[in-house]
């Protein structure tokens, strides 16, 4: 599927992008934000980004995001797992 909308010249002035840069940062962005949201998985993501899993992990670390974000509760969950396994 392709999807596209305009945008105006001078919204890409106004960044110091070209469409192309453009592009990939809203591909970028869009799958990042569907990640947060956990819509997305981490290679769906990366997939809706236009690259690898590990691409999509190094750009997340360029732009100082987690890669996993986890609450207090699964936190608990993970270390009496790893209690466990001792």
């Amino acid at each position: 599927m392709n999807i596209s909308f305009a945008v105006n010249d001078d919204i890409l002035l106004s960044l110091k992008e070209n469409a192309q840069e453009f592009t990939r940062d809203m591909r970028f962005l869009s799958a990042l934000m569907w990640y947060r949201k956990q819509k997305l998985s981490l290679g769906k993501a990366a997939e809706l980004a236009g690259c690898t899993k590990l691409e999509f992990i190094e750009r997340m670390k360029l732009e100082n995001e987690a890669v996993f974000t986890y609450g207090d509760e699964q936190m608990r969950e993970i270390f009496a797992d790893v209690a466990k396994l001792s």
